[in-house]
């Protein structure tokens, strides 16, 4: 079975080490970062993982990331064009907390644990930490420590996973409509256009840019939307391909690849939010274009 394949039908691993990752600690650590992203902190149980942003005042996104509890430690995973940006932002505001930044690159390894089967195998990996976030819309992701990378491998391998590509990734990732920061969407967009909205606890209390996401939701004016596109071509319309909905600019593509399942490509696509309800008929040039029911993230 192909790496594609197992990540649609089966179970796959992806080398995930070129991801971003710092540790977090101090006995201010939850409050630190309760104050600093748009998902609850303070709540986090031991051993339980979140999706949230970071904000700046403007209420952009500077970055995301899953937020582990390793009970004396918490954990950023991120993306790696965000980690340096990330830690940079954060320790700009540690002044008087109990709270210090170690990059844990060097120290740990990160491997996905992507498919339909995956989480069938999780009872089998209890000696690695295992967080409930997934690069690909469907799996986990292990953490462990760098020297037990191989052992790692050959033990999800042996229970029968197959390596997948970062082509593979790409392509299932866009398939289950899951985007990427940096690639998808960036420091330009704001949360609801994203409308991962997962990310957000919309009643926890105040963090850095909630001002601008509660004002947006109050007033509902969210003029553009990431949204998923198929493409009638086997050739992928490069980022910055201009949609149209007839003669009208709708928006453009961002990320973008041919799914040989559905034989046709799939993108992203900033897009005015009167031209993003699903089944809307666009184009790309001479192509035609849909706008695709968004699956859960």
């Amino acid at each position: 079975m192909s790496g594609y394949q197992a990540l649609r039908e089966a179970a796959a691993w992806l080398d995930l080490d070129g991801r971003g990752r710092f540790r977090v600690a101090g006995e201010d650590r939850a409050r630190l970062l309760h104050a600093m992203t748009t998902n609850h902190i303070q709540q986090l149980a031991a051993t339980a993982s979140c999706y949230a942003f970071f904000l700046s005042d403007k209420g952009r996104i500077l970055g995301d990331a899953n937020i582990l509890n390793l009970g004396d430690t918490l954990l950023i995973d991120t993306e790696a064009a965000s980690h340096d940006a990330l830690f940079q932002h954060l320790d700009k505001y540690i002044i008087a907390d109990d709270v210090t930044l170690e990059d844990a690159r060097e120290k740990t390894t990160v491997i996905g644990l992507e498919g339909p089967h995956a989480s069938a195998l999780r009872g089998e990996l209890a000696q690695f930490t295992v967080a409930d976030c997934s690069a690909t819309g469907i799996g986990l992701r292990v953490f462990a420590p760098r020297a037990e990378k191989q052992a790692l491998i050959d033990r999800l391998e042996q229970l029968g996973a197959v390596a997948a590509s970062p082509d593979d990734q790409n392509i299932v990732r866009l398939e289950r409509f899951r985007p990427v920061y940096g690639l998808d969407f960036s420091d330009k967009h704001l949360v609801h256009e994203t409308q991962l909205l997962h990310a957000v606890h919309f009643n926890k209390g105040c963090y850095l840019g909630q001002e601008i996401v509660e004002r947006v939701r109050s007033r509902g004016q969210v003029h553009r939307l990431l949204v998923p596109l198929y493409v009638d071509s086997a050739v992928a319309p490069p980022t910055g391909s201009a949609v149209t909905a007839g003669e009208t600019a709708a928006g453009e593509t961002m990320s973008s690849a041919y799914s040989p399942a559905l034989g046709k490509s799939i993108a992203f696509a900033i897009l005015r939010s009167d031209c993003a309800t699903p089944g809307t008929k666009l184009s790309i040039g001479a192509t035609a274009a849909e706008v695709a029911a968004a699956k859960g993230a």
